[in-house]
């Protein structure tokens, strides 16, 4: 995939193993958006092989594989290359349509962590990006197991209580 015109070239790494890296700084420390470009790449085929996975992807997965480099990026640093593009990221409303479920995730996450890995980037901006996988994946689960049918509900909670009157307005017993 060629690099968009309107990208900043890049520093190229630049990360000093003796001084702490900012998540800002991630995007130059590893090469610029090529570098997110080989990650999304290095992903996709994993992806491409994931009998849990594939499905939940269109056939042709180059515009998804340009998206989640942008959107890399820019979450690491290289500026607003994923908002001119696409706008604000919405990942839970851009993910909505799939069916995330627990496993789906886990296995979304395996694989970029595994991507991740193979790339030759600093070992604080692999840190970096390991730990935004571990965070925002879980957020992005959709769908429970079937076997889940009713979540508990919190007693301190003042929806949850509203959400356990009866149609006349009185309180059940729980």
């Amino acid at each position: 995939m060629s690099r968009p015109n309107d990208l900043p070239e890049p520093d190229g790494p630049s990360a000093d193993p003796s001084t702490e890296l900012s998540p800002q700084q991630v995007h130059d420390a590893v090469g610029g958006f090529p570098a997110f470009t080989a990650l999304v790449d290095d992903f996709y085929d994993l992806v491409a092989e994931d009998p849990l996975l594939r499905p939940m992807y269109p056939d042709d997965l180059e515009p998804g594989k340009r998206h989640l480099a942008l959107f890399f990026a820019q979450y690491w640093g290289g500026g607003d290359v994923y908002g001119r593009e696409r706008g604000h990221p919405r990942l839970r409303m851009r993910h909505a349509p799939f069916p995330v479920t627990p496993e789906a995730a886990l296995r979304w996450a395996q694989s970029m962590a595994a991507a991740v890995r193979q790339q030759d980037w600093p070992e604080q901006a692999q840190a970096h990006v390991l730990a935004y996988v571990a965070r925002a994946t879980p957020t992005l689960i959709n769908q429970l197991p079937e076997e889940v049918t009713e979540l508990p509900q919190d007693p301190q909670d003042p929806q949850d209580s509203q959400d356990r009157q009866d149609p006349q307005g009185r309180q059940s017993r729980q």
